[in-house]
């Protein structure tokens, strides 16, 4: 079973017509030849004077102020572009945010910073919240990791990244049974280590196995629970050469088939979570998600051959 031709060009109409221009520049990154600068044109509009991101970039909370969680959301998409010039305003940016302290407790930056309440946003990310995301990997693996690769070595700031991130590493060595999304963030630790080319400054053998072994754990085995909150395969699995493919490419390709079957019949896919309150706001970070829902699961199903052939993305 294939994405056919026609369902593309639906689902690309739908894209047009309500993605914010972040996602449509991500959109014509991916599947139409275009260019990495209209998309850091539209992520520069979500960073603010002190470096760090915020306006609803990571569309489930609403605060305009610079916080982790949004500014790890940037870091993800200039990740997601393979981006490499270091000196780059909007990395430049980043870089002055995380050098400052501002937002952290001790070695961690915070996952939910006060001024978050004062605006719309999901239940999760109110300073009340006990959510797994809550985590001290979530979101500050994800930045160390980018400090690993983006800071001058230097730097004070790269020493502290690296200081961060071996610390991370081994207390995730101590104890590997997270939950998925700070395990989504080692993961994305591990890309950076790997990108940074600082394999041989970790022990990166037993941190590769370690990840693997609770990734198999997390991920659900039962479809019927890939409709909430259920960990699927393509948290982790994200080509043939990520971890665990080899054990799990069968289970893998069972839910590429569930992409295909549950689309809704706009040809795009329903979300599997929503606010309490702000019902409004919601309706508009609806839509944003999906856009962002519809990338990743185009890009899981060409990655895997599960894509009539396109024109001019082939």
């Amino acid at each position: 079973m294939k994405l056919l031709l026609e369902d593309y060009e639906g689902i690309r109409r739908w894209m047009y017509r309500n993605a914010r221009p972040l996602d449509l520049a991500r959109w014509r990154f991916h599947f139409e030849g275009g260019g990495s600068a209209p998309v850091l044109e539209a992520l520069s509009a979500y960073q603010n004077e002190d470096g760090g991101f915020g306006h609803a970039l990571e569309a489930d909370a609403w605060n305009p102020h610079s916080t982790p969680i949004q500014t790890a959301t940037a870091v993800e998409r200039l990740l997601e572009l393979e981006f490499a010039d270091n000196g780059h305003p909007l990395v430049e940016g980043i870089l002055k945010y995380l050098d400052s302290g501002a937002d952290m407790d001790g070695r961690t930056w915070r996952n939910v910073v006060a001024s978050n309440n004062d605006y719309p946003h999901a239940p999760w990310w109110h300073t009340s919240s006990d959510s797994t995301s809550r985590s001290m990997y979530n979101p500050t693996a994800i930045l160390a990791g980018f400090i690993l690769k983006a800071a001058p070595k230097d730097s004070g700031l790269y020493a502290t990244g690296l200081g961060i991130a071996r610390e991370l590493t081994e207390l995730f060595l101590r104890d590997p049974a997270i939950e998925m999304h700070p395990l989504k963030c080692v993961d994305t630790l591990l890309h950076c280590i790997t990108w940074a080319g600082l394999q041989e400054h970790f022990p990166y053998v037993e941190l590769h196995k370690s990840f693997k072994e609770q990734s198999a754990r997390l991920i659900s085995r039962d479809e019927g629970n890939w409709n909430g909150y259920g960990c699927r395969p393509s948290a982790f699995i994200h080509s043939p050469h990520s971890p665990g493919y080899a054990e799990l490419g069968g289970l893998l390709h069972q839910e590429l088939d569930y992409l295909l079957e549950t689309r809704n019949a706009a040809g795009v896919w329903e979300l599997t979570w929503s606010w309490e309150g702000y019902e409004r706001e919601f309706a508009v970070s609806e839509n944003w998600w999906k856009a962002h829902i519809v990338i990743e699961n185009l890009r899981l199903l060409r990655e895997f051959g599960r894509m009539a052939e396109l024109p001019g993305i082939d």
